[in-house]
């Protein structure tokens, strides 16, 4: 899919996020563009404030290690109530990126989902001539009910729902 969404969002994130994904080109690394940018990028209109990249726990090693300069806090297992996660902070031309490797959501019964496969969800997006990989809006909404957070998974179906009419020219 090819967008160009750089009139919506912050020139220095758009930047920051072109470095990271040449910086990752050669890795093989099984990541995306999570979050609002994510949202972004897909061309819902939201307020962008960082970068959120989810991957795997390899990955999340990997981007700190080709990052290792602009460590913030070093890539380590996080685990709040609802998520855990091999976790990091980078912060790259001023802008604060977030590494979430081996992502899972706490489920109702109190289980842990498996960690996310980054693969089975992830869409490329052309944006100002980069290929950007970034998580379906069908699986944000999917993890954002998951996490309890209803009032979001809601916005974003509205959007794909409003896509789909606008696609079909209702």
């Amino acid at each position: 899919m090819s967008f160009d969404r750089s009139n919506m969002i912050d020139p220095r994130l758009l930047s920051t996020l072109a470095r990271i994904c040449r910086a990752l080109d050669d890795a093989n690394l099984n990541w995306a563009v999570t979050g609002s940018l994510g949202f972004a990028l897909h061309g819902i209109k939201t307020p962008v404030a960082d970068i959120d990249l989810q991957t795997d726990k390899t990955g999340a090693y990997e981007i700190e290690k080709r990052f290792q300069q602009q460590i913030t806090q070093r890539v380590r297992f996080s685990e709040s109530a609802s998520i855990r996660s091999h976790f990091g902070v980078l912060e790259i031309n001023g802008v604060k990126v977030e590494i979430m490797g081996d992502l899972q959501k706490r489920l109702p019964d109190g289980t842990w989902e498996p960690p996310v496969d980054v693969r089975e969800h992830r869409e490329f997006l052309d944006v100002s001539g980069v290929r950007i990989p970034v998580l379906s809006v069908e699986y944000e909404a999917q993890a954002y009910e998951t996490l309890g957070r209803s009032g979001k998974a809601d916005q974003l179906r509205r959007w794909l729902k409003s896509q789909k009419k606008r696609r079909s020219g209702e």
